[in-house]
This record gives C-alpha cells, structure tokens and sequence, in this order.
C-alpha cells in the first residue's frame, strides 16, 4: 500500500518506505505528522511517536520533515464519537484508512465448553479509500482482510 500516482510520469511509483501520516486536529487546521519507517517499528514505540508528534502538532512546533510525505494516512474520528466515515485521500499518496468509534455488540462465540453463546466484544469500522489508479478494490480489499485478521488475534501485532 505504499504507493502513489505520479502525475508528471503517468505511473505508479512505488515507495522503498513505509511513512504512515496520522491525521491530528489543530487549531490551524489539520496536520499529519509521519510515523517514518512503521514496518519496522514495535505497536508501544509507534503509540509512543504518535502522543509525542500529536503534541508537537497541537503546539504548532511540528518540523516540515515531520509532516511532509509519508506513504499511507490514518483518520481516526472514533473519539468524538463517530461511528464510520470515509476519509479523503491526501495526495500524493494512494489510501487513507478512516478508523471509527469502537462499540460493544454481542456476537455468538464458541465457549470452553464447545457450546455457541452470546458473547460480549467489540467493534469498530474501518473503511480505505484508495485511488484506483494505484490500487485495484481486490488489492484493497486483501489489505482490509489482513488488518482484521491481525485486530481478531492481538497476539501478532504485539510481536
């Protein structure tokens, strides 16, 4: 997913990186401090960059290399409390991933004892806005599948 359309070429281009953008609200508008090298980085170390750069953003002390570029964004409107939005994508790049709120539904599960019962978990939407000239809905839609099965089994991201 770290890809962009180069107007000036007419081509995909892939990125070597993955710079995640988070969007954060300021009072001068919005802006989108980037997670460099994500991929590469633990779930605390990037909860860790994101509080630190989110502050530094709402301070207005943001350096240009600390908001420009960044391969893939996230919006997350979950906290006032949105349910699901689509997001717009920020160009150059080719996806954002709108996050919502997380709500408690019941769902049928299988007990210890092998026995389907009602069972108390949490949700939220996701939803992925893509250019199409990067990305085909199939390409989008396996990333969606990926992310759910990570959410559903905690233990792989924290490894």
């Amino acid at each position: 997913m770290a890809a962009y359309w180069s107007v000036e070429k007419g081509e995909v281009i892939l990125c070597d990186s993955v710079d995640i953008c988070i969007a954060v609200a300021t009072e001068k508008g919005l802006m989108t401090p980037i997670i460099k090298n994500a991929d590469q980085k633990t779930i605390s170390a990037i909860s860790s960059e994101v509080k630190e750069l989110a502050a530094k953003a709402r301070a207005g002390k943001l350096m240009p290399h600390e908001f420009q570029g960044g391969t893939f964004s996230i919006s997350n409107l979950g906290m006032f409390p949105v349910d699901k939005f689509c997001a717009i994508i920020n160009p150059p790049q080719a996806c954002i991933l709108a996050v919502g709120r997380g709500n408690k539904v019941v769902e049928p599960a299988i007990g210890a004892d092998g026995i389907e019962k009602p069972s108390i978990v949490n949700k939220l939407n996701l939803t992925l806005s893509a250019d199409h000239r990067v990305f085909e809905g199939k390409v989008g839609g396996a990333f969606l599948s990926a992310l759910q099965s990570n959410f559903s089994d905690i233990k792989r991201l924290l490894l």
